[in-house]
């Protein structure tokens, strides 16, 4: 596969960085994860401000520009012979003395990754696992290269199932590499920001969408059996769209049908997938 490091296409084993990158010393890097659909990715504007918000709060000089990172897409597309593809887009904090600066950092290390998609799964598994989320390092989780905490948990997690993650307090917070949403007497329930999660573009569509089609919803701290419970339980992410979960630890639920809150969802999602820039655009 051939990728685009710091604009320059390359393949895979030519990509290097240096070993003074702060990314890699310092965990000093961001990321954001999206996919195109007939060559459209789907709400990039939001991927993109949410990577340039978080570069300003750690000090990285990147700002979004949607043309050039469309053009970036449309040449990895095209290069490496795809319709469409999962992209990774990080920016860390480039070369710079063996030490914590005082100041913010005046160069960055771009990498735009391409792989080929598979389809979205309509099921999960999930399961909860013994470690537990970490707090963010300030008032906001941003999708950074502090991961160790997700990789402790994925080896937790059986092969093809997804790992469900507690405050240390034993609060529901979200899914290792997922958000998490449930239904209880046909009223959506998510954890809130306040439980450490990261509040990922596909999380803030469902809960735009809620609100759009009057589906009432709330967002707050719940205990493990409390969120079990539920008649409904779906993961999100922005690979893997919305997939229903059919067991939770010992808990079964019944494959969603055409009026399950997740069906609705889905259907609207489909149906903007291939046009929508930003959750901001969305009109029924």
């Amino acid at each position: 596969m051939l990728l685009l490091l710091n604009g320059k296409l390359v393949a895979k084993d030519e990509a290097h960085i240096s070993v003074f990158d702060h990314g890699f010393l310092y965990g000093a890097g961001l990321f954001e994860t999206f996919r195109t659909y007939q060559g459209h990715p789907f709400l990039l504007d939001d991927h993109l401000a949410r990577l340039e918000k978080g570069c300003r709060e750690i000090g990285l000089p990147w700002q979004a520009d949607r043309e050039r990172v469309v053009r970036q897409i449309e040449c990895l597309l095209e290069a490496n012979r795809l319709e469409d593809g999962r992209f990774r887009l990080n920016v860390s904090a480039g070369a710079a003395p063996v030490g914590l600066p005082s100041t913010p950092y005046d160069q960055v290390t771009e990498i735009l990754f391409v792989s080929p998609v598979s389809p979205a799964p309509d099921y999960k598994v999930l399961r909860t696992v013994s470690v537990r989320r970490n707090e963010p390092e300030k008032d906001e989780r941003w999708k950074s290269h502090h991961f160790l905490n997700n990789l402790l948990a994925q080896r937790e997690v059986p092969a093809g199932a997804e790992g469900v993650m507690l405050t240390k307090s034993g609060k529901v917070a979200e899914g290792v590499i997922s958000n998490l949403f449930f239904i209880k007497q046909g009223k959506l329930y998510t954890p809130a920001l306040s439980t450490g999660i990261l509040n990922g573009i596909t999380r803030q569509w469902v809960l735009r969408m809620a609100s759009l089609l009057g589906i009432m919803f709330e967002e707050g701290e719940y205990d493990l059996p409390f969120a079990q419970e539920a008649e409904e339980v779906f993961i999100t992410n922005s690979v893997q769209e919305l997939v229903a979960v059919t067991q939770w630890d010992e808990r079964s639920y019944p494959d969603p049908d055409a009026d399950a809150v997740v069906t609705r969802l889905r259907q609207y999602y489909h149906q903007q997938k291939t046009k929508l820039w930003s959750i901001g655009e969305i009109c029924l």
